[in-house]
């Protein structure tokens, strides 16, 4: 379908949705759906962007800084219809807003509708989109709603979602920063000067051994050069591919939706005489035990054998006591989860998060070392809850770089224990 359209791969994301890159206000053009991450070093970030290009977005050429109280930096491809020079729409509409540190906006543009949304003064990695598709334009709209305090909620007014208000983007659009897309590897400022300086004293270098070359030295002597042993060249290896932690990672909506189907159904099995302890899931199998108290070993098994379930385990303790017995967890798709905020950010996002829902929540910072020794951030976060995965799979997959760790069930306290972790930046 794709070759008959003419259409290339590099005009899609991952999710298989066509790249917008640009939407038109008032005949000016503006880049749209960059790639976003926070900045250390604004006055030379060339290095910084140059190595995020590299590893986390392949074949990005072109880049822009956003400045203010959170710095960042957006880059896109060439090969995706993006251009040098083409001013960027969602830092004009940050800025445009800076007096808002959060909002979520969706504009009604000529080929679609532009969603932009900012947290603590950060443009999220995916919080500048084009959506060809009206509703799915109102779906990320509306997930994100779930999220509280926001400053300022922006939708069109057919919508009719209370609490939102339709801006005219033209004209807001207007009162923002003017910022251009540029390439990544242009020579400029200081490295230019440096690269002509250093061209210039090599140029006359060579050109003063070319003259003492040909007219003052003096004529050589034959030398016989003594026979030198051949060298052994050492062939290098080259290093493997770096495990980068958030380029493999479980699917974490899909997995939260597995636990609960099938820890659901171990709960219900109950047979005479015999109590469930924990049901625990993790990305590869859900897991639990019964302890008899006063039923029998038949019971049991009957009871497993009817209940229509495909156990990857299951064993009885010497004793007869104790049964146990497992489920794989298959089909979850592992893909790449980016983050999209650095730690202390993300810690003050979660906190305010779960005081929202008036939810306890232990949270810790950790590391990953991969294998060429770099450190990877990550926030490790635990909680106990009466809601069940599906009550938080829609909050908490709004954070990217989530991965969940364990999920436990009590089926005599109905608590539900979590435990996961959100890379950083």
């Amino acid at each position: 379908m794709l070759e008959d359209a003419k259409l290339l791969d590099r005009d899609y994301e991952e999710g298989g949705n066509k790249v917008i890159s640009s939407v038109s206000v008032e005949g000016i053009p503006y880049a749209t759906s960059l790639f976003w991450q926070p900045i250390q070093n604004t006055e030379d970030p060339v290095a910084e962007v140059s190595e995020t290009a590299s590893s986390i977005l392949e074949g990005a050429d072109l880049f822009c800084v956003k400045q203010g109280k959170a710095p960042q930096f957006g880059i896109c491809s060439s090969l995706q219809g993006y251009k040098k020079g083409m001013l960027v729409g969602a830092v004009s509409v940050a800025t445009a807003l800076s007096g808002l540190s959060s909002f979520v906006a969706v504009f009604k543009v000529d080929n679609g509708w532009w969603y932009i949304c900012v947290r603590n003064d950060i443009i999220l990695s995916d919080g500048d989109l084009v959506f060809a598709s009206e509703e799915e334009a109102k779906s990320q709209f509306m997930s994100m709603l779930a999220v509280p305090d926001w400053g300022k909620k922006i939708a069109p007014q057919d919508w009719g979602i209370e609490g939102t208000e339709d801006i005219n983007i033209a004209e807001l659009i207007k009162k923002g920063m003017r910022v251009k897309l540029d390439k990544i590897n242009a020579l400029r400022g200081a490295k230019l000067f440096m690269v002509i300086g250093v061209s210039a004293v090599v140029g006359i270098w060579l050109l003063s051994v070319i003259i003492n070359s040909i007219f003052l030295a003096p004529p050589k002597r034959p030398a016989i050069a003594p026979i030198k042993p051949k060298a052994v060249i050492k062939k290098e290896l080259p290093l493997p591919p770096e495990d980068v932690p958030w380029n493999q990672v479980y699917d974490a909506a899909q997995m939260m939706e597995l636990c609960y189907k099938n820890v659901s159904a171990l709960s219900q099995i109950m047979p005479p005489g015999w109590v469930i302890g924990n049901v625990t899931c993790t990305n590869k199998d859900v897991s639990t035990s019964w302890e008899r108290n006063v039923g029998r070993v038949l019971w049991m098994e009957d009871a497993l054998k009817n209940s229509g379930l495909t156990f990857a385990s299951k064993t009885i303790e010497n004793t007869g006591n104790v049964m146990r017995v497992s489920i794989a967890l298959q089909g979850i798709a592992v893909e790449k989860n980016l983050p999209n905020i650095d730690s202390n950010h993300l810690k003050a996002t979660l906190n305010d998060l779960f005081q929202a829902f008036n939810q306890p929540v232990v949270l810790l910072d950790e590391v990953y070392t991969s294998n060429r020794k770099k450190i990877y951030k990550k926030v490790k976060f635990t909680f106990s809850s009466d809601n069940n995965p599906i009550v938080w799979r829609d909050l908490l997959t709004k954070f990217s770089g989530l991965e969940i760790n364990m999920i436990k069930y009590n089926k005599q306290s109905g608590k539900w224990d979590y435990e996961g972790a959100i890379y950083a930046l």
